[in-house]
């Protein structure tokens, strides 16, 4: 191609091009019958298209047929795998349990034995007592009172029987539904009446029987283990093994004095009455077969007694401490694992009785098995003072149905009556170191320096005058017991429980008369207006105390009385903060005390003892001639030696 258009070359190819293309086209295109042939058979296959289209069935339909197919298929996977497994666990039951494994099966279903005094409910499952209400009380806060609750105990029963293979496996009542003969019932009086429970052993001629009994007005309840047809259930040379627990609900209105006084006691079949002490969380191995075992709170007990033969000493106890966060619930966790005697015989009997009831002291002695023991006097001589002196003067005034906040009055007057002697004797010695405080003085400035001198000089005036130093400290010590005694002796008293005085409502815990609303270390988040009063009355009786010892001592006196006045401030608050918490019934009594001994020394001192009169018989002791005791000679003797040896040590 030339810059002025087509060359000639170029129009002859152009040409030439056109012409091939027009002939090949002439060529290839197909004939008349090729044509209508080719539209024959595009006739055909649309006819066969539509047809298929009509017989073939729809994707999604498919598509849920096959789920369906595959989920019939896996039902039934899954129907025989269930069975399967079922099948493997009642293989395991009937391994476990052998022919015991129909009472495994039931609807659990409780019953209620009732009298007076108590309300017993009791499960078929297990066969247990599962709760008890106290009818005659209440909590702190009006609730009924119930012993311990049926998710926070056990009571079981574990039975060592023997297996289809010659060998042992452990059976627990637990576990089991025991059948009932009878139903619940209430009575009254002298009646009684009975309820079993019967969990049996593949027949009806085989069983292991609870059976309770209980009469009218009374917190025993009559407990019987039945095993009839047995000589070839029991594994021989076994026992039966019970396993008693419970965490004691919270029933009063201080955790911390019911925690003090919550424990695990239990007697041997020697009479020996043992515990594990309340501030200790420990197990104990019983050493001997024993009588009974008490879950003891506060103020109420739960006891199972063993009545014709003992439990075996292959037994232990346990006390439990209660979790933080059911601190405010219950109060201590306690356990007993106790064994049961089995002879191996066909048909045998072990007789029981659970005490489900207050720890009041008539109560308790009317069991006649000693389980008054259990409340705690104190110790020794302490003991001894409630038991022979404080308690039957507490019962002979309680007897006659008066406020108890009166009869702790005149049970106070009682005591500070006997020991009013005590108190007349502590002012008299006080009285002579008094009358005497000159003459010591002179003998103290006399013999500076030297102290045997000073001393030997000293007993030589007491010896001369008749006058006792210690005579006032030996009446103090005589009635230490009864203080000690008393201050155990109003926690451990069942009568002081909600009984109330004056603005307390309840005398066994503290009176509140203002809550602060926040705690003070040691003292509380409440004001005590019994313990206050108290603490009051101990500064002015402190003060009568100081003003009676004046003197005492001789040269000490100066020393003595600076130590009894830190004790006037010192004292009063120590026990305000010590009884704060405690109960308002030992606070009255110590106030009350503290008053009548005040009002006693201050007639002692009017017109009981007259100094000018004592000064006087003092001074004519001086003139008359005394023997020497044995004593006072072996004391004046050491002096001398001691007098002595001091001189021969300085002259060295």
């Amino acid at each position: 191609m030339s810059a002025k258009g087509f060359d000639k070359n170029s129009i002859i190819g152009l040409v030439l091009i056109g012409a091939i293309l027009l002939i090949g086209s002439i060529i290839t295109s197909p004939s008349d019958e090729e044509i209508a042939a080719k539209k024959e058979k595009q006739a055909k296959e649309k006819a066969k298209t539509e047809q298929v289209a009509k017989e073939k069935p729809d994707t999604n339909s498919t598509k849920i047929s096959e789920v369906d197919k595959q989920e019939t298929v896996l039902a039934a996977v899954d129907s025989n795998q269930i069975s399967q497994q079922d099948s493997l666990r009642s293989l395991k039951a009937s391994m476990k349990y052998g022919n015991f494994l129909a009472a495994t099966k039931g609807e659990k279903k409780d019953y209620i034995i009732e009298n007076e005094n108590v309300k017993v409910t009791i499960s078929n499952k297990g066969g247990r007592v599962s709760s008890v209400e106290l009818k005659n009380f209440n909590t702190y806060d009006s609730l009924p009172l119930i012993l311990f609750h049926e998710d926070s105990s056990h009571f079981n029963i574990e039975l060592t029987v023997n297996d289809e293979l010659g060998g042992s496996k452990a059976i627990k009542t637990e576990d089991l539904f025991f059948e009932t003969e009878g139903k619940s019932f209430s009575v009254e009086q002298q009646n009684e009446k009975s309820i079993s429970f019967r969990a049996y052993y593949g027949s009806k001629e085989k069983y292991l029987e609870y059976k309770y009994t209980l009469a009218g007005n009374t917190y025993l309840v009559d407990f019987e283990i039945n095993s009839v047809g047995f000589n070839d259930v029991i594994t021989q040379g076994f026992d039966y093994y019970l396993y008693w627990n419970m965490y004691t609900p919270n029933q009063e209105k201080t955790i911390a004095l019911q925690q003090q006084h919550s424990t695990i006691y239990y007697k041997y079949e020697t009479g020996d009455v043992d515990y594990i002490f309340e501030t200790k969380y420990e197990k104990e191995e019983m050493e001997l077969n024993m009588d009974w075992i008490m879950f003891k709170q506060q103020y109420f007990n739960s006891t199972l007694i063993a009545l014709e033969e003992p439990f075996d000493s292959d037994s232990d106890i346990e006390t439990i401490e209660i979790p933080k966060e059911e601190a405010k619930d219950y109060i201590q966790g306690m356990e007993a694992n106790i064994s049961i005697p089995f002879a191996g015989g066909k048909d045998e009997s072990f007789k029981m009785q659970f005490y489900f009831g207050p720890n009041r002291h008539e109560d308790l002695a009317a069991v006649d098995l000693g389980l008054e023991e259990s409340l705690d006097y104190g110790w020794g001589i302490f003991g001894w003072t409630n038991m022979i002196l404080i308690r039957p003067v507490f019962d002979f005034l309680n007897s006659f149905g008066i406020s108890i906040g009166i009869i702790i009055l005149l049970l106070t007057l009682v005591i500070k009556s006997l020991l009013f002697p005590i108190t007349w004797k502590t002012y008299v010695s006080s009285a002579k170191m008094r009358v005497l405080k000159p003459e010591i003085a002179e003998l103290t400035e006399k013999h500076k320096g030297d102290s045997a001198k000073k001393q030997q000089a000293t007993m030589a005036l007491y010896r001369q005058t008749g006058v006792n130093p210690l005579a006032g400290c030996i009446p103090m010590l005589i009635q230490m017991p009864i203080l000690f005694a008393l201050f155990r002796f109003f926690p451990a008293t069942f009568d002081l429980r909600q009984k109330g005085f004056l603005w307390a409502d309840d005398l066994s815990t503290y009176d509140s008369i203002y809550e602060l609303g926040f705690e003070i270390p040691m003292y509380g988040d409440h004001i005590s207006l019994f313990t206050l009063l108290m603490a009051i009355s101990m500064i002015f009786y402190t003060k009568a105390n100081s003003q009676m010892t004046a003197g005492m001592g001789g040269d000490a006196g100066g020393a003595m009385a600076s130590q009894m006045k830190i004790m006037t401030y010192l004292m009063p608050v120590m026990m305000l903060f010590f009884f704060n918490s405690y109960a308002a019934g030992l606070s009255l009594y110590y106030l009350i005390a503290n008053c009548i001994t005040i009002g006693q020394q201050f007639v002692i001192k009017k017109w009981i003892v007259d100094e000018d009169k004592l000064r006087a018989k003092i001074q004519a002791n001086k003139t008359k001639k005394k023997k020497k005791s044995g004593f006072g000679a072996k004391l004046e003797q050491r002096m001398k030696d001691a007098q002595a040896m001091q001189e021969k040590k300085k002259k060295k």
